[in-house]
């Protein structure tokens, strides 16, 4: 087992290659170990090369609802009114910090995530 760090593409390309062939290793020998070392650094690698932004708010809460089999009337609680709602998620109108603390319980999204700005539409 010879492992080295990931520097280049062609080097990600060889140990996904290596990955492949050991991926399905027995549990508890080199080959295994091997694989849990290398799933590491091409993790790392890929993060670092093939970074992936987190959605603006409104579409995080998209996402979550068809996640959640969830209508735009299903909000009305966390947002208040259908119009409204309508609004937020048209991005003609603005979360409030009380609409991102109903929606980060409702929706189990991160605040960090729902505070993120984001352009309005005209």
């Amino acid at each position: 087992m010879e492992i080295k760090p990931i520097k280049t593409e062609s080097d990600y390309i060889r140990a996904l290659k290596r990955l492949e062939i050991i991926f399905n290793a027995e549990i508890g020998t080199a080959e295994s170990d091997e694989a849990d070392i290398l799933g590491l650094l091409i993790d790392e690698y890929e993060k670092k090369q093939y970074p992936i932004e987190a959605p603006d708010p409104i579409e995080a809460i998209k996402i979550r609802m068809e996640e959640m089999q969830l209508k735009q009337i299903d909000l009305v609680n966390e947002i208040g009114g259908k119009s409204r709602v309508s609004e937020i998620l048209n991005k003609k109108r603005k979360l409030t910090v009380e609409m991102i603390r109903k929606l980060t319980t409702r929706l189990n999204l991160s605040p960090e995530l729902l505070i993120n700005d984001y352009q309005l539409t005209r």
